[in-house]
This record gives C-alpha cells, sequence and structure tokens, in this order.
C-alpha cells in the first residue's frame, strides 16, 4: 500500500519545480528580450541610437531613469495578480537592453562573452546553492542589501570624481553583492511558495523573476567592468 504523505510530499515538490521552472522561464526570457535588444541597437540602430542621445540632451536622464521607475508599478501589478505584469517585465527588459548597449558598445566582444559565460555559470551555482542549503540566508541578503546603498552611494560620488580604482573595487564588490543576493532570492522562492501553501500566482512568478533578472544583469555588467579595466591593463 502506498504511504499518502509521501505521495503528497512529492506532490508538493513538483509543485514548488514548477514555480521555480516558472520564474527562471520568465527570468530567462527577459535575459534574452535585453541581449537581443542591446544586439539590435550596437548593429543595427547604432546612429539611430546615438541621434537620439544627443537630441534628447537632459531628457536623456529621465530616459535613464524611467526602467527604475518602472519597477515600483511593475512589481504592484506583479503582487495584485494583474495581466499585464508580464508585458511590463518584457517591456522594462527592452528599455534596460538598450539603456546597456551604450556601455556594453565600449568593450570587446570577448569580454563581453566571457562576462556573460561567466554570469551564467555563478548563476546557475549560486542558485543551485540557494535552493539546497540549510543555512538561513536572510541575514546574509539584508547586509548585502546595505552594501548595495552604499555601493549607489559610491557610484554617484564617483560621477565627479571619476575615479577608475573606485570602479574597479566598485565592480569587485557588486560581484560579491549581487552573487549573495542570486543565492538569497533563490532562498526566498521557496519561502514564498511555503508561506502561501502552494497557492502562488503568476504575479509571484514575475516578481521574483524580476529580482533574479536584476541580479543577473548587475553581476553581468560587474563582470563586464572588471574583465575590460584587466583587458585594458594588459595592453
Amino acid at each position: 500500500m502506498e504511504n499518502p504523505f509521501i505521495n503528497n510530499q512529492n506532490s508538493s515538490q513538483m509543485s514548488l519545480n514548477q514555480f521555480f521552472a516558472r520564474i527562471y522561464g520568465i527570468v530567462g526570457i527577459g535575459v534574452a528580450v535585453s541581449a537581443l535588444t542591446s544586439f539590435l541597437t550596437i548593429n543595427v540602430f547604432w546612429e539611430a541610437a546615438q541621434n537620439l542621445v544627443h537630441r534628447a540632451g537632459f531628457g536623456m536622464l529621465v530616459i535613464w531613469f524611467l526602467p527604475l521607475i518602472l519597477i515600483f508599478p511593475m512589481q504592484n501589478a506583479a503582487m495584485k495578480n494583474k495581466p499585464t505584469a508580464l508585458p511590463m517585465f518584457i517591456g522594462f527588459s527592452v528599455m534596460m537592453g538598450f539603456m546597456m548597449s551604450f556601455t556594453i558598445a565600449a568593450y570587446t566582444a570577448s569580454d563581453v562573452t566571457l562576462a556573460f559565460v561567466s554570469t551564467a555559470g555563478m548563476f546557475f551555482g549560486l542558485s543551485v546553492y540557494g535552493r539546497t542549503t540549510k543555512r538561513d540566508l536572510s541575514g546574509m541578503g539584508r547586509a548585502m542589501m546595505g552594501m548595495l546603498i552604499g555601493l549607489i552611494i559610491a557610484g554617484v560620488i564617483n560621477i565627479f570624481l571619476r575615479s577608475p580604482m573606485v570602479v574597479f573595487v566598485s565592480s569587485i564588490i557588486s560581484v560579491l553583492v549581487f552573487s549573495g543576493l542570486i543565492a538569497w532570492d533563490n532562498q526566498k522562492i521557496e519561502q514564498v511558495y511555503r508561506q502561501n501553501s502552494g497557492n502562488v500566482s503568476n504575479g509571484w512568478a514575475v516578481s521574483m523573476a524580476l529580482s533574479l533578472y536584476l541580479d543577473f544583469i548587475n553581476l553581468f555588467l560587474s563582470l563586464l567592468r572588471i574583465f575590460g579595466i584587466m583587458g585594458s591593463s594588459r595592453d
């Protein structure tokens, strides 16, 4: 006779795996959309993109901060499980890809490839760790968020200082911060699933995917800066 408790455990675990798969699928879509947008901007629409920047002037600052502003209504739509949450996420990924193209264009194809492959490998390993570790990562996650605020302040100050050393050190710290956040955000996925007794909506999937997407993108940009600086020093 089959043990119903074991069957329930297996059923619950399959549902949890499906929740993870849904989130990773959305993250994958976001990264792919951003990568495609950056590729098209640099290789097809580069002249038009540069003209837009020159014509926009200070208005470009508004465009630059628009993705950050969109995070709040997007999270609100996700928490209310609105059907607009996923389209907003895809639109957000397009804007992020456009913005990143101006950074990516300053680096060699080999640096970009190395940074992307390294990011993908680290993301996979840290996601596995976050899912499987028995250690509570919430304390580490809060510490990483505190360090992230410090990095943002340092970045604003460095706009005026323009110190390559500050960029390099900040990038190394950023790698540590977003590595920790990837593991923590993966652990939070299971916590959200358990807290809601498995009744997790598509909105929850979009919300959790947004966090992991931002972790991935910021880790990629941090590694890209490091590889770019190291490559320049070798030259």
